[in-house]
């Protein structure tokens, strides 16, 4: 018999736990940078050094964590399940923890590409390559000749994986939502995609601004709300 198609959506929650700065949370990155400096295509153009600088002090942190509990026990369900992986962090802690279908759809921090022309923010995936954790300076370039730009999707930027995700949610037997605000779009309104009779879990500590029937809310943070819908679902 075939496994059941179980989606997993996560957001900065899930890493949040292994000592990775959330974005929106108090005390986030937000509150110690402005995202129209550091997260926009227009910063980037602004200032490519500060970016580069940002981005190569993120990676140096991303080095020092590790997956937690909850990257664990979301790789742990493909045993049981076919897993896909939606994810909106950029981080490497899923694969680290051994998920093996994983679809980025904020880019990767361990990934740089080449810069394009001015808000041309077209690419081939062929050009995307990995640094692990390694530094880019400015003046270090693609083999086409063009600057190496982090390989993050910036305000101001096309979501180029979102179909692939869309498409992803519409096959689900079970969707699964983990740590995500519920906020930032269009990643937001993949749940929508899900048919109507898919059920919806989703596990944040905050009320979530989503009202659907389908929806089971585990109000808990990622590692406690993973025991939690393990629970649920082997019940089912």
């Amino acid at each position: 018999m075939a496994k059941k198609k179980l989606v997993v959506l996560t957001g900065a929650g899930v890493s949040a736990e292994s000592g990775v700065s959330t974005f929106r949370d108090n005390g986030g990155l937000w509150d110690n940078y402005d995202p129209q400096v550091v997260a926009s295509i227009e910063g980037w153009y602004r200032n490519p050094s500060l970016l580069i600088d940002f981005y190569n002090l993120r990676r140096m942190q991303l080095k020092e964590v590790k997956p937690n509990a909850a990257h664990l026990a979301i790789a742990e369900l493909e045993k049981d399940y076919d897993v896909t992986v939606i994810t909106q962090n950029v981080d490497n802690l899923h694969e680290r923890a051994g998920s093996t279908r994983i679809i980025h759809l904020h880019g990767e921090l361990t990934k740089v590409r080449p810069e394009h022309g001015v808000y041309d923010d077209t690419f081939s995936e062929k050009e995307v390559f990995d640094i692990g954790y390694t530094e880019i300076h400015i003046g270090d370039k693609a083999p086409n000749g063009s600057q190496l730009r982090p390989h993050i999707v910036w305000f101001g930027e096309a979501v180029p994986k979102i179909e692939t995700a869309a498409n992803a949610v519409m096959d689900a037997d079970i969707l699964l939502i983990v740590g995500t605000s519920m906020q930032v779009y269009p990643a937001a309104g993949l749940y929508r995609y899900a048919s109507m009779d898919t059920p919806i879990y989703i596990i944040d500590p905050q009320d979530v601004p989503v009202h659907d029937k389908r929806i089971t809310h585990i109000k808990d943070v990622a590692t406690k709300g993973m025991e939690q819908f393990r629970k649920l679902i082997s019940e089912k």
